[in-house]
């Protein structure tokens, strides 16, 4: 079974539990527990459903105290796109997040490790965790240094799609997406994804399924426009 390595993992999110446990628990897969035969945990989903409430009201109060002339619905939408599966995953790769799940044999044989699914329930798990061991202040600050910095980017990687073709539409040029590249294993395919307008490369993503491979393509291809 995968190596639980607890102090890698607290150097780069600046915490250190007190309880190794609850870091081990938010880290793992129901998968992973089944598999133990000694010293079982609990696995993640209590801790992620206590970190989703912790990081909902985290934003929500971020955003009214610092936007106090958006409207409700735009503060409501703003939320949505940060606090989504998508995005909540693009921010668990600023620390690697994916290196330390931990996964019984049959789900990291399919790849279930860069599931955007996954990744971030654990992110979510792991602010759990923090909120269980040091309080409110020590999660709101994992939150704020992980999801409430460089909001531009994370709203702009959210609509990335939808952002590009409406830019596309306006202009008169056409969109494309082609597949360029798919490595791994059939239970493991990483694809590439290359982004085109009126027949020119324009960037490339690359992503565990051709949807999120995709986004990540319109979102470098925006970041260059």
């Amino acid at each position: 079974m995968q190596k639980f390595d607890p102090e890698s993992l607290e150097a780069k999110i600046g915490y250190v539990f007190k309880d190794k446990n609850l870091l081990k628990s938010a880290l793992a897969h129901s998968s992973y527990v089944n598999e133990m035969k000694i010293n079982r945990i609990a696995d993640y989903q209590r801790l992620e459903f206590l970190g989703d409430a912790v990081l909902e009201v985290t934003v929500s109060d971020f955003l009214y105290r610092n936007h106090p002339e958006m409207p409700e619905g735009d503060m409501t939408r703003l939320r949505s796109s940060l606090v989504c599966e998508p995005t909540l995953a693009f921010c668990a790769r600023a620390f690697s997040l994916s290196d330390y799940i931990l996964l019984g044999r049959g789900e990291e044989m399919q790849g279930s490790r860069y599931r955007d699914s996954i990744v971030s329930d654990i992110f979510e798990a792991i602010i759990g965790a923090i909120y269980i061991d040091g309080g409110m202040e020590p999660a709101a600050k994992h939150i704020k240094k992980y999801v409430l910095t460089d909001i531009e980017h994370k709203q702009l990687f959210h609509d990335s799609k939808s952002r590009l073709q409406i830019m596309t539409q306006k202009t008169g040029d056409e969109l494309s997406y082609e597949v360029i590249d798919e490595s791994g294993p059939d239970h493991r395919k990483k694809y590439t994804v290359a982004v085109f307008i009126n027949g020119e490369k324009i960037a490339c993503g690359t992503g565990s399924s051709k949807k999120s491979a995709e986004q990540h393509a319109a979102y470098e291809a925006l970041l260059k426009r």
